[in-house]
């Protein structure tokens, strides 16, 4: 049994409104079960792993908003045949998130707990739009991924690596609650220390070095989906990783879209990835994200033969 991507969609808010994490992660999951042409209620567990939120929303869970917004299972009566019922749970850990949420995928379908797990990343600015603050450095973005149990024994997704670093925090976003005052909801810090890119950088590639050794994986057969914590982190991680710039993709915001994906990094990577093909002589992923911590997540992805 292998963990495989059904379905994988984006979404951005629309020039009219102010942007909702929770309107975004919705809208991507709605597309993202139209497109693997499934029901709400054929997903057992929806984890979302968004960080910034309108408003500042912390409690209830962003998760179980989504849930609702999506109409998953959400009358626990109406579904008395076992496993039918589902739950949600909010899972942060910043530009990493998705790859930790795939993790738990992957325990929860290898043990049958479910057939399909919905994974959802929106981040939007507290106030409602980035474009208007400058300072702020991550885009009004929604993402979703389905993933499901297959019973191909190749391909899918491998084993989930973590990795950190003993400095101190390159990166941080909190609310100074002290000096926000009334205006606080609407409001958040982003620091990025200095020499932050280079520390990333350094953890990123030897990440991923030391996962294709363990792993047995060519790096020169693979493309490097990354994360974008900087506009020119893809070109400077294929330096490192001493790869042409065609074996590592950083995303590409949607036209119109101002600031740098963050949570939503690898789900959008991965869809350029596709509609552009993977190079000649490459058969699979290597999904790799770097974001606050510093922490590093990787892990790689073979699809199955459609056949």
């Amino acid at each position: 049994m292998t963990t495989v991507i059904k379905a994988a969609t984006t979404t951005t808010a629309p020039a009219d409104e102010a942007a909702s994490a929770v309107l975004l992660a919705g809208r991507a999951a709605q597309d993202c079960l139209t497109e693997a042409q499934l029901s709400p209620d054929t997903v057992g567990v929806l984890i979302n792993v968004g960080v910034y939120r309108e408003n500042n929303t912390f409690e209830p869970a962003i998760a179980a908003l989504v849930q609702k917004e999506v109409g998953m299972n959400l009358d626990y009566l109406a579904h008395r045949v076992p496993g039918a019922a589902a739950f949600s749970f909010d899972l942060m850990n910043g530009a990493c998130g998705v790859l930790n949420a795939i993790q738990v995928a992957q325990a929860l379908l290898s043990t049958g707990s479910t057939e399909r797990v919905l994974v959802t990343a929106a981040d939007v600015h507290p106030g409602g739009r980035a474009a208007l603050d400058a300072d702020y450095p991550y885009a009004d973005l929604g993402a979703a991924l389905l993933l499901e149990r297959s019973a191909q024994a190749e391909g899918g997704f491998g084993r989930v690596q973590l990795a950190g670093s003993e400095q101190p925090s390159a990166i941080a976003g909190y609310l100074p609650t002290a000096g926000m005052g009334s205006t606080g909801r609407g409001r958040i810090a982003v620091r990025r220390d200095e020499g932050f890119a280079d520390q990333l950088l350094d953890l990123a590639a030897e990440t991923a070095t030391d996962y294709a050794r363990a792993e047995g994986i060519d790096l020169h057969r693979t493309l490097v989906v990354a994360s974008r914590p900087t506009a020119d982190f893809g070109a400077l991680l294929a330096e490192r990783l001493g790869l042409p710039a065609t074996l590592v993709l950083t995303p590409e915001l949607p036209q119109g879209t101002t600031g740098l994906p963050h949570t939503a990094a690898p789900i959008l990577g991965y869809l350029q990835a596709v509609e552009q093909g993977l190079p000649a002589g490459v058969d699979q992923f290597l999904f790799l994200a770097a974001g606050a911590g510093p922490s590093v997540a990787c892990v790689s992805y073979r699809p199955q033969d459609a056949s």
